[in-house]
């Protein structure tokens, strides 16, 4: 049967994924959620995006868009009600997605990068206290309003910080602690963070609607 709706391979705790999401909400696009296993991961969504990672956004016309970029900017190109690609900062996303998540893979999974922890967290920090100096004088990071530079990095600072919260919030970055808290607590992350169960082919998850 062929979807009459774009369908979104998930995984709720992948930075990537959250964006995505987020863009989709606030962009008002209806979409179906097809919440993965990264160890089971679906044939459907293998042979939607072979390179096998979400998150994958499956149109309803058989297009496949499958970097969470592209998927936020497709979203917002066709509703943008916060004109959130008025403040698309392709180098600070940029940095954040090379620079900065290299640190964070190597500070958060040091066994499995077998690397020193503490010398990355280092880096990372150095890194965040660019984005603490941008948000000194204005909310957000681009200006303000919220807009898809937040919230493309605000899900790897998130995860970033969660590696030892308390360490974290003990860092002189109060512009930058106190984005990320009201970044975390906004309705729109709470409404993209719902626990979705694990899809099934015999399952139709909707959001947006």
């Amino acid at each position: 049967m062929t979807p009459t709706e774009p369908i979104l391979y998930s995984f709720r705790r992948c930075p990537y994924a959250m964006r995505a999401r987020m863009a989709l909400a606030v962009s008002g696009t209806p979409h179906e959620i097809r919440e993965v296993k990264l160890r089971e991961k679906p044939a459907a969504m293998l042979a939607a995006s072979p390179k096998g990672t979400v998150p994958v956004l499956v149109l309803a016309d058989g297009r496949v868009i499958d970097e969470s970029l592209d998927i936020m900017r497709w979203a917002l190109g066709r509703n943008d009600p916060e004109h959130w690609l008025a403040g698309d900062d392709a180098a600070l996303i940029a940095a954040n997605d090379g620079p900065f998540k290299h640190h964070l893979d190597r500070y958060k999974y040091p066994d499995r990068h077998g690397s020193d922890p503490l010398a990355h967290r280092a880096q990372g920090l150095a890194m965040l206290v660019d984005l603490d100096a941008r948000l000194v004088g204005q909310p957000y990071l681009c200006g303000q309003t919220r807009s898809l530079t937040d919230a493309a990095i605000l899900p790897f600072v998130r995860q970033f910080a969660a590696v030892d919260r308390r360490w974290f919030d003990a860092q002189p970055f109060p512009a930058l602690h106190r984005w990320l808290t009201e970044g975390l607590a906004s309705p729109l992350f709470a409404e993209i963070m719902v626990q979705w169960p694990q899809w099934r082919s015999d399952a139709v998850t909707r959001a947006g609607a």
